[in-house]
């Protein structure tokens, strides 16, 4: 069979030069059209492909999907499940059918009519059912920043930071799709000047600049992960902005960590973008020292070259880019994440989400949230139409997008957007 990530192909399907989503993508979703009821798609150009009539058609005859419902579901996890194998078999008989020398199919006016729907139709909706979520903390310009403004510049990174991913157990019921607009959160602060705290919206409200992962296999209690055996848990990758509560994380966290301030929303993009689709660009990670310990230790190309960035866009004005970061800077790759959230023998499960931490690169221009782009506020953002930014104010809109391109192809993400409304 042919293989959908061919430099090559093109599709019978209009797709434009600098889509995100040509036919060696192929991504996986769940849309809605109208009052119809859920299933999974996939996308080429601006096209929604239903793939729940591409099987009722007789397009993956031939495939071992012995749940023939498996496209008509509200969430991906049931089709995760059935493995690689068959996953990536379907994204090849995808990128086959909708190849512009498929004449069977270009000319298929059942496939056309039942299958076929503009972007701009359909509602996304949440790609997976998210059973757990893990929040990392792997980024060591954005570690050494925060550390820096908040502790001792010459002792930024704690002692631990370097010999492990640090991370956290999230709140998974309040991930969102991209759309969804998230209220200011309420909770308390210590204002600077007052020995006690105080009640009320948070006053410094951020996003953070994220990669995600989703996982396809289980593991039982007691198992565990390799970084060698990780990438075939790992199905796709989402785009994921971890909005934060500054204020109110600072008076929070010690000694647990984050709570209030980290579980009042984030949003996720709505196509999970399979990590096949991103295999042409692996790239070395930083290097790493000292020398992690064996569990942690891999081989090959283990890091991802994705161009990041963020936009602000206040309501009834252009958006106005303050970030453009990129994957490859993570110090802590997935494999490894994966092999350290299962080497104590934590059973994981399909559809748990593992959200990378801020992206932050070594210059101000490619730091990942703007608690580091202002510098705690101390330096505000002008946007575009004149108006400046500490942080995200109410009504405003963050929007952030990611690609990957070489001289061949574009594999991206499409964009994860949200306006920030009012304290409820």
């Amino acid at each position: 069979m042919d293989q959908a990530n061919d430099p090559n192909r093109k599709s019978w399907i209009s797709v434009k030069e600098d889509s995100d989503f040509p036919i060696q993508n192929i991504p996986f979703g769940i849309y809605q059209y109208g009052s119809n009821e859920p299933v999974v798609a996939t996308r080429i150009g601006d096209t929604v492909i239903d793939l729940s009539s591409v099987a009722i058609l007789g397009y993956f005859d031939g495939l071992n999907i012995t749940d023939r419902g498996v496209f008509r579901r509200s969430y991906l996890n049931d089709f995760i499940s059935l493995g690689k194998p068959v996953t990536n078999a379907v994204r090849d008989r995808i990128a086959e059918i909708f190849d512009e020398t498929n004449e069977e199919a270009k000319n298929d006016e059942r496939l056309k009519e039942k299958a076929l729907i503009p972007v701009k139709d359909v509602n996304m909706l949440m790609p997976v059912k998210v059973g757990d979520y893990t929040d990392f903390y792997s980024s060591k310009e954005h570690a050494t920043n925060v550390g820096t403004m908040f502790r001792d510049p010459e002792n930024a990174l704690l002692p631990n930071w370097k010999h492990l991913p640090v991370g956290y157990h999230g709140r998974s019921s309040s991930i969102v799709v991209s759309g969804t607009p998230i209220h200011r959160p309420k909770g308390q602060t210590k204002p600077a000047d007052s020995d006690q705290p105080v009640f009320g919206p948070t006053k410094l409200f951020d996003f953070e600049l994220e990669m995600a992962f989703v996982t396809g296999k289980s593991t039982k209690l007691g198992e565990s992960v390799s970084t060698a055996q990780a990438e075939d848990y790992i199905f796709g990758l989402v785009l994921f902005n971890d909005l934060s509560a500054r204020d109110m994380q600072k008076w929070e966290y010690v000694p647990l960590g984050p709570f209030l301030a980290k579980s009042f929303g984030s949003v996720i993009s709505p196509w999970v973008v399979t990590l096949e689709a991103f295999e042409p660009f692996r790239v070395d990670g930083p290097k790493q020292e000292p020398e992690v310990l064996p569990y942690l230790q891999f081989e090959g190309k283990k890091s991802y070259n994705i161009n990041l960035e963020v936009y602000i866009k206040p309501e009834d004005t252009d958006e106005h880019r303050v970030c453009h970061s990129n994957f490859k800077y993570m110090y802590w790759n997935m494999a490894q994440q994966l092999a350290h959230q299962t080497v104590n023998g934590c059973n994981i499960n399909v559809g748990d989400m593992y959200a990378s931490g801020t992206i932050s690169g070594p210059e101000p221009g490619t730091y990942g949230s703007m608690l580091e782009i202002t510098w705690k506020g101390t330096n505000p953002v002008k946007l575009s139409n004149g108006e400046e930014r500490k942080f995200i104010l109410d009504n405003d809109t963050i929007i952030m997008r990611g690609h990957s391109k070489n001289e061949n192809i574009r594999i991206g993400f499409g964009e994860v957007s949200t306006k920030i409304l009012p304290a409820n």
